[in-house]
């Protein structure tokens, strides 16, 4: 009987590892993704609205920086790197801020940031993925423990791909 639980347990955790595993590599192939985007045209293009009173690209770029960055801290992973992002791309909307940086710059925050959560992300036990993120209370996570980084980082998949369907309809101008 013993032997059946610890069998049980292990196969389990391979499950669930590799559920993580599958998480985490969702989350590359769509970074991924939205890099091939930001490298298909010439950097001029991507000042260009996504649609006609929509977002630019550049600017959706800047947003995604801004709001991955976010998880260094949500994450318990440390501090943003580039925390002058929210200002510019979370809390304005597009057009509103005269001065934002290159198209470069944010093609070099989104490298630097994608490998800086990687290696994080490739240290993470499967507690770690499982246990509360810091935006949820001690109290808040005893009731719904699905509030968890692993659920985070999920939701965080699905924001990278709306924001990857906006960019679908870049075009170049002829």
């Amino acid at each position: 009987m013993r032997q059946a639980l610890t069998a049980c347990r292990q196969k389990t955790n391979r499950m669930e590892n590799k559920a993580i595993s599958l998480v985490i590599k969702a989350w590359e192939t769509q970074n991924k993704a939205i890099t091939d985007i930001f490298n298909k045209y010439e950097d001029g293009y991507y000042f260009n609205e996504v649609a006609p009173g929509r977002n630019r690209a550049v600017y959706l770029l800047g947003h995604l920086v801004a709001m991955n960055d976010i998880l260094l801290p949500m994450l318990g992973l440390g501090d943003k790197l580039f925390p002058e992002l929210e200002s510019m791309f979370i809390a304005s909307p597009d057009k509103t801020v005269e001065n934002i940086p290159s198209l470069a710059t944010l093609k070099e925050n989104w490298a630097t940031l994608n490998q800086t959560l990687a290696v994080h992300f490739n240290k993470m036990e499967e507690t770690d993925w499982l246990s509360r993120h810091t935006k949820v209370s001690v109290e808040d996570f005893a009731i719904d423990p699905t509030r968890n980084k692993l659920n985070v980082l999920i939701g965080r998949i699905g924001h990278i791909n709306y924001h990857r369907g906006q960019l679908a309809f870049i075009t170049p101008r002829i």
